[in-house]
């Protein structure tokens, strides 16, 4: 059986994992809110109106892609590519070149830094292995001006960041949605993460205050494996009407 993602790939190691995926979207949720081309999210109104819900049906998306035999891979894609070309139809005008390239960037970015966080330091050839996964979702994507390599992409990155990101009405607006879903403290849990999660120009922007001493939660929450309460520990990060979407994200861990 062909898959779209070999079944030895890092790229499963790193989306297989629950933990990892929740920080991986923490940090895009981050990061998307500054963007300047954020204003598409408010056209169709989903995402700020629940954004939790939204974060479940693109973690399904993203796995279905990543887990599932090449020709369903392929048709996710193909209806992702769909759902987007129908919301520009409907505005009468095209989502940028630019702002496709940056959500693929943050998935990029941000599975190589959760995955760091959390586990372990990754290879350049684990980065570059996760580099080509995600060009080839931006190639059936029908993206122009891909980065051809893996250190192209670096350069490219950085680039995007200088110039596609302001804090502006939406940004504002956003982070208030996620705290009105998610409650003081998880959202508290949320701030403290995305502060370390995030590039520096992105934290810079984002952020007046310095974190909390995160890491040693980091490093508290890996013990927490060895002791198996870090299903307790995760039940606890979102709120009690989203445990089945939760376990659904781990669904993938046993393959």
């Amino acid at each position: 059986m062909n898959y779209f993602v070999d079944e030895k790939s890092i790229v499963r190691e790193i989306w297989k994992r629950t933990d990892t995926v929740l920080l991986i979207f923490a940090g895009s949720a981050a990061e998307f809110a500054l963007n300047k081309a954020v204003d598409w999210l408010y056209y169709t109104g989903k995402i700020p109106t629940n954004p939790l819900e939204r974060l479940f049906s693109t973690v399904e998306y993203a796995q279905k892609i990543i887990f599932l035999e090449e020709q369903m891979a392929l048709a996710t894609i193909d209806k992702i590519t769909q759902i987007h070309q129908g919301v520009e139809q409907s505005r009468g005008k095209s989502i940028p070149d630019w702002a496709y390239r940056d959500v693929l960037y943050m998935l990029i970015d941000y599975s190589i830094l959760s995955f760091e966080l959390l586990e372990r330091k990754l290879d350049i050839k684990e980065k570059e292995e996760i580099f080509d996964v995600f060009m080839k979702l931006g190639i059936r994507m029908n993206l122009k001006n891909l980065p051809p390599n893996y250190n192209d992409w670096l350069i490219d990155r950085n680039i995007h960041l200088e110039n596609d990101l302001e804090k502006g009405k939406f940004t504002i607006h956003l982070f208030e949605q996620y705290k009105k879903h998610l409650g003081n403290f998880r959202y508290f849990i949320l701030i403290q993460i995305q502060q370390i999660l995030v590039p520096k120009i992105v934290h810079k922007k984002l952020f007046t205050t310095s974190y909390f001493p995160t890491i040693l939660a980091i490093k508290m929450y890996k013990f927490s494996r060895i002791l198996k309460l870090d299903n307790l520990i995760k039940s606890t990060i979102l709120p009690n009407k989203h445990k089945q979407e939760l376990a659904n994200i781990g669904k993938f861990e046993n393959i």
